[in-house]
């Protein structure tokens, strides 16, 4: 029995001097070392052991790979940089990716590989930014902590430094406008929707699809104190917003004497929608600043970078340029009387939406009035038009070359490559000591990963060639090298992906159903490549053999952009055989069409990338009651289908999602078949329309039976958005 307790006590001894030990050997350890191994055990799990993390001095980001014994030695100046490092040895070395959803898994090799030769990574561009107010309702608006941890992880990894921080902020605003005396049932009416918030926070619409459920407000608060956490680990810098000018309407009658306008109504939202602005001018402006910036900062802490935007898509009070030179003027002094150390972030999507109003001088006169150094601009679209070219760079204010990528979070296979890397060269050469770093400012995240890891690879000197980078793409994506699957992105790459992104990218089976062209600007069914460019790279993939899950998403994702391709032409089938009177022509094509439907539906089930469930699931599991659940699904429904209260914006999210093709889009074209052989069959015209409205040179008795279809759609649109 003795020998047994003499056992246990050495036993328990050497366990607790493990422990110290342990400790000891942690407590040597960077902050920035431990961050980048706990960011190497979430992505590699128990593989993390094959790689260890040094800190180094270096006057910029910087990282390097080098062999040290049996484990991979990463060094960097900081976790971010380390973070990068580690993401070249898991692509480059271990062919393996990190995708920025959770749900798709990390597939690592077996054995670890070696780095055989020590290889480097030298930053170019000092900022890293990424995020655009739309992507927290068209992707993100219904993410927990576990989608957030991995895409900050995936920030991180791919050198994000500067991510915008926008979560959270309704809990901030909730606090402050108590201080003016409005209840909390004025304030979460004031607030939209949660998918909607974007457009609420750029003072677009108020209400819609109010009010804000208190448990949404009380979650996302708590959320974004555990995202600031993690990105400032990372050495990240978050952008967190400050008050722009948009206030509740209730304050008219809670502040007297208050000096408010309203903008103008927003995409044909109804007049009760509409947004409320304060004037810096009127004193009570940097009063609510103040009390926000101290409120946030309190709540979630500051970097001192700061998202201001006021006029996105609505006019300022007055075009003079002395009366805009006061309005980005007193917003500045407002910031900097709260914080000395303020930087303005400033989208310059204002100047892109509305290039006829904002001439050079109105822009100068805006610009000028923020001392330089103290605003940053991001170059928002800059794939479509570099802002900073036509501004003397910005008339001396510093700049982020901005890719945007994606509207809406459509699932079009969309961007190009080439003329990304020949922009961002020329920026570099060009751009001057203004130019400082580059960024994606994508609505949503739709079906292209691979091009905004193309194009943060960019802010790095690496060594790797552009035709080395794009094979590397095809090895990381199936975990081997294979000729078929590096000419099959090679073929994307030239021949498929040579456009910038449009607003409403889309394919027919996603459009408001008619006989030609596109009912709504929403729905842009031009394609900037030949479908059979797409239908030849296919073709190569189909070759390729494994079991990757990367392979298995490019298969589906290939097929199911091929199939809304050729839709076009049944679509036009149709068209011609209403025109010469082939009904049973007509039949044909019909039926081929929603046969195409299937087929697409088929492939979308095969990835979460296209399940409407998991976008409906999410939504739902938001709600602390049934009630609560209905809401947010009917949130959800609405956000990717008729988006608003008016057709203006219907369809401008569409998306390829499984349930959405089967029991929406699928259906208005089967209604539309039925309605248009009604018309042939009773020998009464059927119109093409473009838009609910009579078009030129036609009657209202001609167009009463597509006018009475369209009606009918509308209505289907909302009841399936559980609206009404």
């Amino acid at each position: 029995m003795q020998l047994i307790h003499t056992t246990m006590h050495k036993q328990i001894f050497h366990s607790i001097l493990l422990l110290v030990v342990s400790l000891a050997l942690m407590s040597f350890k960077t902050a920035d070392e431990q961050a980048a191994e706990a960011l190497a055990r979430r992505v590699m799990g128990s593989k993390a052991k094959a790689v260890v993390f040094e800190q180094m001095e270096s006057p910029t980001d910087s990282y390097e790979l080098l062999q040290k014994g049996k484990k991979v030695l990463i060094r960097g100046n900081n976790a971010n940089s380390m973070a990068v490092g580690l993401n070249r040895y898991i692509q480059q070395f271990c062919l393996a990716n990190v995708s920025w959803f959770d749900y798709n898994p990390i597939e690592l090799p077996k054995k670890m590989p070696k780095v055989p030769e020590k290889v480097t990574g030298k930053v170019e561009m000092p900022i890293r930014f990424f995020l655009n107010y739309c992507t927290f309702g068209y992707t993100m608006p219904w993410w927990k902590w576990p989608q957030w941890e991995r895409f900050i992880d995936w920030m991180a990894l791919n050198g994000v430094n500067m991510p915008l921080a926008i979560t959270g902020q309704e809990a901030v605003w909730q606090k402050v406008w108590r201080k003016y005396g409005l209840t909390d049932e004025q304030i979460r009416a004031y607030f939209t929707g949660p998918a909607h918030l974007p457009w609420q926070r750029m003072i677009n619409i108020d209400r819609w699809q109010g009010p804000l459920p208190q448990s949404w407000i009380d979650g996302q608060a708590e959320l974004q104190k555990q995202i600031l956490e993690r990105e400032r680990e990372l050495n990240m810098t978050p952008v967190l917003p400050a008050f722009a000018g948009h206030v509740p309407s209730d304050l008219e009658q809670a502040v007297p004497g208050i000096r408010t306008s309203k903008v103008n109504r927003w995409c044909n939202f109804d007049e009760k929608y509409r947004c409320t602005y304060l004037n810096p001018s009127d004193p009570i402006f940097a009063r609510i600043q103040k009390d926000f910036l101290e409120e946030q900062t309190r709540m979630y802490g500051t970097n001192h970078i700061y998202g201001v935007d006021l006029f996105n898509e609505v006019s300022p009070p007055s075009w003079e340029p002395d009366s805009l030179a006061k309005i980005s003027a007193g917003v500045y002094q407002s910031l900097a009387s709260v914080d000395p150390e303020a930087v303005w972030l400033q989208m310059a999507w204002l100047f892109i939406s509305n290039k006829r109003a904002w001439t050079q001088e109105r822009i100068k006169a805006y610009l000028d009035a923020v001392p330089i150094g103290k605003m940053i601009m991001l170059d928002y679209e800059c794939d479509y038009t570099e802002i900073w070219r036509m501004t003397e760079h910005f008339y001396g204010h510093k700049f982020i070359w901005c890719y945007l990528g994606n509207f809406g979070g459509m699932t079009e296979i969309e961007g190009d490559y080439k003329h990304n890397a020949k922009l961002i060269a020329g920026a570099k050469k060009e751009g001057g000591q203004e130019f400082v770093g580059i960024g994606s400012t994508l609505e949503g995240f739709g079906v292209n990963e691979p091009i905004y890891e193309a194009l943060l690879a960019q802010a790095w000197d690496t060594g790797i060639g552009f035709d080395a980078y794009i094979d590397n793409i095809a090895d990381r994506h199936l975990g081997r090298v294979d000729a078929d699957y590096r000419a099959f992105w090679h073929t994307m790459v030239d021949k498929v992906c040579t456009t910038h992104t449009s607003t409403g990218a889309a394919g027919i089976i996603n459009a408001h159903p008619n006989l030609e062209g596109e009912w709504n600007w929403t729905t842009e069914l031009r394609k900037g490549y030949d479908i059979k460019n797409l239908d030849e790279a296919l073709a190569i993939l189909e070759k390729v053999e494994g079991s990757s899950n990367y392979l298995k998403f490019d298969l589906a994702n290939t097929r199911r952009q091929s199939i809304r391709n050729n839709a076009l032409a049944v679509r036009k089938r149709f068209a011609d055989a209403y025109k010469a009177g082939n009904r049973d022509e007509m039949v044909a094509a019909s039926q081929e069409f929603l046969g195409m439907c299937d087929k697409m539906i088929v492939e979308l089930k095969k990835c979460h990338d296209f399940s409407l469930d998991d976008w409906i699931r999410d939504a739902r599991a938001w709600g602390t009651t049934e009630a609560e659940k209905d809401y947010f699904e009917m949130n959800a429904r609405t956000i990717i289908t008729v988006w608003g209260d008016s057709y203006r914006l219907t369809d401008y999210a569409n998306r390829d999602y499984d349930g959405l093709v089967e029991t929406f889009y699928k259906v208005r074209w089967q209604k539309f078949f039925d309605a248009v052989l009604a018309a042939y069959d009773a020998g009464e015209p059927f119109v093409n329309m473009k838009g609910p409205n009579i078009p030129k040179g036609k009657t209202k008795e001609e167009c009463e039976r597509a006018m009475k279809f369209d009606a009918e759609i509308w209505d289907f649109e909302n009841k399936w958005a559980h609206i009404r």
